[in-house]
This record gives structure tokens, sequence and C-alpha cells, in this order.
């Protein structure tokens, strides 16, 4: 009988702790969670970027855009079956963290500047991107059957042009086969 007295004066006890840090446990339970969530998800982009031998940022491919253009502007009324083709001014760019060393010797100022690298382990090294520049386009070629009716020809010009940000100025609409 002395055992369970003392397991239920214990458990009354550890009742009573719990009621009165109920608040103060309850907090720190939350805590905890918040603090491991991040890391988790974070963990997980990384491991499944590795996995797929993917990098985190995103590729621009000339053609991909253009063989979607060519499907969207297929769908307009009275234009057909139509070819694009763009023409690029620049093509994507990083620009990459830098490190700037000087220094002054007898009024002559010389600088040295290293790009800034991070090491990933595993002898693995990255360089740190600041901004990622998306390519600007010169022009686009539309060639599409209906390329001589006006009406076709101002719905394709509004279309390239909201969907690729070039002026009507940059759009040339042709009459194909």
């Amino acid at each position: 009988m002395k055992g369970t007295e003392r397991a239920a004066a214990a458990g009354k006890k550890a009742m009573s702790v719990l009621e009165k840090y109920k608040f103060v446990l309850l907090i720190l339970l939350v805590g905890l969670l918040l603090l491991l969530l991040p890391a988790q998800s974070e963990t997980g982009k990384e491991a499944s970027a590795e996995r797929t031998g993917e990098t985190v940022q995103v590729a621009f491919s000339l053609s991909e855009l253009e063989e979607k253009l060519e499907k969207t502007l297929s769908k307009i009324d009275g234009a057909g079956e139509v070819t694009v083709a763009l023409a690029l001014r620049t093509g994507p760019r990083q620009i990459l963290a830098q490190d700037t060393t000087g220094s002054d010797r007898n009024g002559d100022r010389s600088e040295e500047r290293t790009t800034v690298v991070i090491s990933g382990g595993s002898g693995r090294e990255e360089a740190v991107t600041l901004q990622q520049m998306a390519p600007q386009l010169q022009g686009a070629v539309v060639v599409c059957p209906g390329g001589d009716d006006p009406g076709v020809q101002l719905k394709l010009a509004e279309a390239v042009s909201d969907l690729t940000g070039l002026g009507a100025d940059k759009i040339s609409i042709c009459k194909g086969k």
C-alpha cells in the first residue's frame, strides 16, 4: 500500500507543479517548435535540390519561351498555326558579390577585387550571387496564316507585347503558309 500511496502523492505533486507552470511550459514548447520548423524546411529544400542535381536559380530557355508563345498565340482567333522567333539583346546575367581591398603606397592607389565564395563542404564552392538579371529581348517575329489581317495583327502584337514587354515597334507579324 505504501508504494501506491507514494505514487499517488508523487502524481498529485507533479500535477500541482504542472498546473502552476502550465503557461511557462506551453510557451517553451511553442518556442521549441518554432525553432525546429525553419530548420526542417531549409534542410528539405537543400536535400531535394541536391537529390535532383538542380540549382535553386531559375534557368532561362529561349526555345521554351518561343514554344510557349507559339502555343498561346495559336489560340487567337484567325491566327492559325503560329511560329515565333525571338531575338535577345542580352542573355541572363548574375551580379556576384566581390570583396575589395585597397592600398595606398607612395601616392599610388591600387585596388584588388576578389569574388566572394562560400564553401559548401566536400570541396564544393559557390560564388555568392547578389542579383540575377533577366535576359532582355530585342525583338520578335510572328509568322502565321492570318498575318495579313489587320485585326489579327493587332491582337497578336498586343499579346506578344504583354507577354514579352516588347513595344509594338519591336514586333513584326507576317503572313505565312
